[in-house]
C-alpha cells in the first residue's frame, strides 16, 4: 500500500490528511489558515499539520510517497504557484510547492481546488470507471476539470477547466473579471440567488429554496428554473463538443436541489450536442462526500 498527504487549503481554513492509494483516510489534522497573516504564516501552519500528522500506519514519514495540495483559484501547475489568490493574499506567485519540496524533501504538486475534486471522482467517485471524465462544480461559483486515464488535464498555463468564464448568455451580467453573461455570473448558486430575489424578494434565501418555489407553483421561480436549465445545458454542451467525455460529474451545493431539476437539465443537454453524442454522455452525481483533500492526495498518486 501507498500513502500521500492531501491539503485542503483555503481562505478561512486548512486541512492535512493521510491518505492510502484508495482514498482511506488514516490521519487528519485542520485548523485555521490564517490567510489575513500573509503566506509566511500560512506556510507554517502547513509545515505543522504535516509535523502533526499520525504515520503510524506507513511507518513514519519516510512511508509517504508525495504530497498534494488544492487551492482556490488557478494555478501554474509546472512552477507549483497560484496565479491568482484572491482567497489567499499574497500567495499568487509565492513558491508554496517549491518550499515544501525543500523543507520534507518529497514531490509537492499543486493544483486548483475543483480539479482536485475531479481527479478524486475519476479515481475513486462517480467517474472510476470511464477513460475521461469531465466534473464540474456548481456552487457558490461554477468549476470543472478534465481528466484523462487518471490524470488532470491543466492546459498550458493552468486554466483548464475555468469554465466559470464561458459565456452562456451573451451581454448578460457582468460578474467581477469575468465575461458579460459567463456561466458563474448566470447559473452558479450566487447567481441563482441573485436572480430570485430580484424576480421574488428577500424571501429567496438560497439557490435551492427558488426551485422549491417553481415545484410549489410559483410562475417567477419556475421562469428562473427554466433560464437556468438552459443556461447550464448550454455550458454542458459547449464543453461536450469540445472534449468529447464519457461521462460528466456533477457537483456543487446547488446539486443538492437536483430532485427539482436534474431530469430536465439532462433532456435540455442531450437536446443540445449532436445526434451521434446524444444519450452517451450521462450526467453523474458526485459520489464523494470528502473529495477536496482526498482529491490532493491523488495529485502525487496519478502524476508520479
Amino acid at each position: 500500500m501507498k500513502y500521500y498527504i492531501g491539503i485542503d487549503l483555503g481562505g478561512t481554513n486548512v486541512r492535512t490528511l493521510l491518505v492510502d492509494e484508495k482514498g482511506e483516510i488514516y490521519s487528519e489534522v485542520k485548523g485555521p489558515s490564517q490567510a489575513q497573516d500573509g503566506p509566511d504564516v500560512v506556510y507554517s501552519i502547513i509545515t505543522q499539520q504535516i509535523r502533526t500528522v499520525d504515520y503510524s500506519v506507513c511507518g513514519g514519514f519516510e512511508g509517504v510517497e508525495g504530497i498534494g495540495i488544492g487551492v482556490p483559484g488557478p494555478v501554474d501547475t509546472v512552477n507549483g504557484v497560484m496565479i491568482m489568490a484572491s482567497n489567499l493574499p499574497g500567495f499568487a506567485n509565492y513558491p508554496i510547492a517549491a518550499k515544501l519540496k525543500a523543507e520534507f524533501n518529497k514531490p509537492v504538486f499543486l493544483d486548483n481546488d475543483a480539479n482536485v475534486a475531479g481527479l478524486a471522482e475519476a479515481v475513486l467517485g462517480a467517474g472510476k470507471n470511464y477513460p475521461t471524465v469531465y466534473y464540474m462544480t456548481v456552487s457558490t461559483g461554477i468549476g470543472g476539470a478534465f481528466v484523462v486515464d487518471k490524470k488532470l488535464i491543466s492546459g498550458g498555463r493552468g486554466h483548464a477547466g475555468e469554465i466559470g468564464n464561458i459565456i452562456v448568455k451573451p451581454g448578460g451580467y457582468k460578474q467581477g473579471a469575468l465575461n458579460p453573461g459567463a456561466a458563474e455570473g448566470e447559473c452558479s448558486g450566487t447567481a441563482i440567488t441573485r436572480k430570485g430575489k430580484a424576480l421574488i424578494g428577500d424571501q429567496v434565501k438560497h439557490a435551492g429554496h427558488v426551485f422549491e418555489l417553481a415545484a410549489e407553483g410559483n410562475a417567477s421561480a419556475q421562469a428562473l428554473r427554466a433560464e437556468v436549465i438552459d443556461e447550464l445545458s448550454t455550458l454542458l454542451a459547449n464543453i461536450a463538443h469540445t472534449v468529447d467525455p464519457h461521462c460528466f460529474v456533477i457537483g456543487g451545493g446547488v446539486m443538492k436541489a437536483r430532485k427539482y431539476f436534474f431530469d430536465d437539465l439532462n433532456k435540455a443537454f442531450n437536446s443540445k450536442i449532436h445526434v451521434g453524442m446524444q444519450n452517451h454522455i450521462p450526467l453523474l452525481e458526485v459520489e464523494l462526500e470528502d473529495c477536496g483533500a482526498i482529491g490532493a492526495a491523488m495529485l502525487p498518486m496519478t502524476q508520479l
